[in-house]
């Protein structure tokens, strides 16, 4: 059985309750199981528990507005639920390594820098390259206002996007040396704002001829339109004759497309594929060759 969709429900729901009181019995009830239940299966799927992924999701917007609002420290621990400043000082210490006062004068003067001195070809990023039909009508690059947790995401937005059809992706790809014969999934976290086409984790498998072996584009259940964070995975088998993983991020249209902490595992046999069979789109024979019909 497929968790994902219920995860997905689920990460939208604790993510637009933030602020109020979020609890494992709450969460399990709208998701309709048992609370031991779906604390393994939550567990399992994100890779944290239910109380750690909402405890890292009010700390990650509770460091946004210390840099960007001039809300009082105190104002933001009892608007994300803390007991008092101080728990939520040794919480936010934990994540960030610094408590959230001196964070707020410390990194609001990197942000000041970063902003008088801009990089020259934003189109940089340390270990991704751009791809794709256009990608000179695309941008992609760091965003450090917008994450999921941390202190920044990366993103991929349109530019100069004139047809539906185009699009640009932002990618890596690496030997698949150490997967041979292995299910692997790759997951990661997307937000979504104005996507005219679609967008979503892309995740390929080729040999040493470049042939294609696996591949899924997330084109069978595509994110469209404004979305807030959310969890999405591909999970695809790595044949012994295979060479060469390519995976990223792919933006189709217009729109703009964040991600974060995008993570790979081996997982057993249990887990489905998602790979797209464009083998079952065959025909057994020809037909309609009078064009009768």
């Amino acid at each position: 059985m497929s968790y994902s969709s219920y995860i997905q429900e689920t990460i939208q729901y604790i993510e637009n309750h933030l602020s109020a009181d979020l609890t494992l019995e709450s969460i399990a009830h709208f998701a309709g199981f048992s609370k031991y239940h779906y604390h393994r299966v939550f567990q399992k799927e994100v890779g944290v528990s239910i109380s750690e992924y909402i405890r890292y999701r009010r700390i990650a917007n509770s460091a946004n507005l210390l840099l960007y609002t001039d809300e009082k420290i105190i104002d933001i621990a009892l608007f994300y639920r803390f007991e008092s400043q101080e728990s939520y000082s040794r919480a936010f210490k934990k994540y960030y390594n610094l408590p959230p006062g001196q964070y707020r004068r410390f990194m609001g003067k990197l942000i000041i820098q970063k902003e008088e001195v801009k990089v020259k070809n934003d189109q940089l990023l340390k270990g991704w390259q751009m791809s794709g039909s256009h990608p000179f009508n695309y941008q992609m690059g760091i965003d450090r206002e917008v994450f999921h947790k941390g202190k920044a995401s990366g993103f991929l937005k349109s530019v100069t996007v004139e047809e539906q059809g185009e699009f640009a992706t932002m990618m890596q790809q690496f030997k698949a040396d150490k997967y041979l014969g292995k299910r692997l999934k790759l997951s990661g976290f997307i937000k979504t704002e104005a996507v005219e086409g679609f967008c979503g984790f892309w995740m390929r498998v080729d040999d040493h001829l470049h042939d294609v072996l696996q591949f899924d584009n997330m084109s069978d259940r595509p994110i469209k339109g404004d979305n807030g964070w959310n969890h999405y995975s591909i999970v695809l088998d790595v044949p012994e004759n295979s060479a060469v993983i390519a995976f990223g991020i792919l933006l189709s249209g217009r729109g703009k497309v964040w991600a974060d902490e995008i993570t790979f595992e081996e997982v057993d046999r249990n887990t489905p594929t998602t790979n797209i069979d464009y083998s079952s789109d065959l025909l057994d024979e020809p037909i309609n060759l009078s064009f009768d019909e």
